[in-house]
Formats: structure tokens, sequence, C-alpha cells
């Protein structure tokens, strides 16, 4: 097989994959989600978001999502921990890169029982890709590429662009939904001392 053949082979079942994996449960999903028009704007529009509204002081719904080499991460995985959460809409962007390299220089300063983690709906090859151009090396970086489930169980999936609204989430270690920070503008970035506040108020408690 020469290389061209082996390039073009390789091209097509990887765009095929993509195809099937993504685009089409992304579609389907769309249409049978719940939709909400919230608070959160792109640039002067508000946007409808998916999924399942989620209110602090809740039991925090169980999600799964991948890492960069496509090994489910679920929820369940870190019982007993506290979840520390920064959603952004595409980490290899401006304000969403920001916020990723904010938090991962506050990680050293956060309690041994703190896991953080960042979640977006990039696929895993751009994320590990933009963590190793940019040295993200103390939190873990999930990708709700494959299922959605994430953006849809929290309600956090934008309708139409496929991205997921910018937040911060705090799960407590009794997997109870502590802490919510729904940004207000898609191109702002999130409080970061109202969310760190919040975090070491709440494992001070614990």
């Amino acid at each position: 097989m020469s290389a061209f053949t082996r390039f073009y082979t390789t091209t097509v079942l990887a765009a095929a994959l993509t195809s099937f994996s993504f685009t089409v449960p992304a579609v389907d999903l769309q249409a049978r989600l719940p939709e909400r028009l919230s608070q959160v704007k792109a640039g002067e529009q508000h946007v409808v978001l998916l999924g399942n509204k989620v209110s602090a002081g809740a039991k925090a719904p169980a999600f799964k999502v991948v890492d960069g080499s496509f090994k489910t991460v679920t929820l369940a995985d870190f019982k007993g921990k506290t979840v520390m959460i920064s959603v952004v809409p595409s980490i290899d962007t401006g304000i969403c890169s920001l916020q990723t390299k904010r938090f991962n220089a506050e990680f050293a300063a956060l309690p041994q029982n703190v896991v953080l983690l960042t979640i977006s709906t990039d696929l895993p090859f751009a994320q590990k890709r933009y963590c190793q151009q940019e040295q993200i090396d103390k939190m873990l970086v999930l990708s709700d590429a494959v299922w959605r489930d994430f953006g849809s169980n929290y309600g956090l999936l934008i309708k139409d662009m496929g991205i997921l609204a910018r937040a911060v989430l705090i799960i407590d270690d009794k997997g109870k939904l502590a802490y919510q920070q729904l940004v207000a503008e898609l191109a702002q970035e999130p409080d970061y001392t109202a969310a760190l506040e919040a975090l070491k108020t709440l494992t001070n408690k614990s």
C-alpha cells in the first residue's frame, strides 16, 4: 500500500468516525432535550440552554465524559472528594484559555481532597494538544464531545452551537452541588475570587 493510499484511507476513516460518533448524536440529542431561554448572552443575544436545569443544594447529577485517550471518566470516579469543575465553551480560545490557565495555577493552593476538572465539548485531540502547548498539567481536562452527557445533565449545552455555557461548579464530598456560577456573558471570565472563596469555605467545614 502506497503512502498516499494509507493517508487517504486513514483520512476517510477518521472523517467517517467523526461524523458518526459526534455529529449525529449531537443532532439527535438536541431534538429531545428540554430547553430554556437563559440569562447567558452571546454578544447581544440570550442563548437557549438545553438539558436539565440544576440548582445549588441539590444532588449533583451523574455524568460521563472522556479523557485525552477516550477513556470514560464519571463523577463516581471522584466519590468522597470535593470536585471543582471549570466549564468552558472551547478551550483553545482567548477567554477559555485564560480561565483554564488561572485555575491550573490555583491548583497548588487547593486542599488535597479537591479534584479540579475542566470540561468542554472540544475533541480530546484538541484538548490534549492545547494542554501540551500551554503546560496545563495540574487539572484533568475532559471532553463532553462524545455523549454531551455532562452538558445535558447540568443544563449547560447551548442550542444550535454545540458548546457549553461558561460556568464554575463545586460538588462537595457528599455528592451535593454546593456552588454554581453561570457566567452571564460567554466572552466574560468567571468570578474567580467568589468561586475560590466558596471552595475554601466548603472545605473548611469538611
